[in-house]
């Protein structure tokens, strides 16, 4: 990129609020952020970190300001959220799995809900289980998880999209110390 070419933010968060009632859990918030960039939100359990986030894919409903992702305002109740949400993928920090259903399904659910062709989605299916190291238990039910394996699925899911914006709420606070080595490199 030449020194003339401006960078456009991936999202940028303009004013944010957030209230439950008339507690105010989010507060003025201004921030953009670039593809390629790392951001941390750090605070105290209750700070609104995960609201935050939340408010970021609109899972939660913003009670005041703007959030623009690749320039589209969707905080605008014409802006088909679907749409967008399509590029973005959220670890949850309670994995927000279905017990039910097996690995398999629960990572190819985001392209099975896209209309992907079935080759496709095992092959991508595939890939993210390698890079989480869960191959040996695709066809292993949520319930019969650990934690750790867990969190691995949540996060091998939401990789399938190859998201343009990954939100990680507490991603890797289940994961055991050789896991989390592996799945940061």
């Amino acid at each position: 990129m030449s020194g003339n070419e401006k960078r456009e933010p991936l999202i940028q968060v303009q004013n944010l609020g957030k209230s439950f009632g008339n507690i105010e859990v989010l507060k003025d918030i201004t921030v953009d952020i670039y593809k390629g960039d790392v951001v941390f939100v750090v605070g105290p359990s209750g700070s609104g970190k995960s609201t935050f986030l939340r408010c970021l894919n609109r899972l939660e409903e913003p009670t005041k300001g703007h959030i623009y992702f690749e320039g589209t305002d969707i905080t605008d109740p014409k802006t088909d959220i679907d749409k967008h949400r399509q590029k973005m993928g959220m670890v949850f920090q309670q994995f927000n799995l279905l017990e039910s259903k097996t690995v398999y399904h629960n990572i190819a659910l985001p392209l099975i809900l896209a209309k992907t062709p079935k080759v496709e989605i095992d092959k991508k299916v595939k890939e993210v289980l390698k890079i989480v190291e869960l191959e040996d238990k695709k066809d292993t039910y949520i319930s019969q998880l650990s934690g750790g394996q867990k969190q691995r699925v949540g996060i091998a899911r939401a990789l399938t999209t190859d998201p343009e914006l990954l939100l990680c709420d507490e991603a890797t606070s289940a994961l055991d110390p050789v896991s989390y080595t592996h799945l940061r490199a």
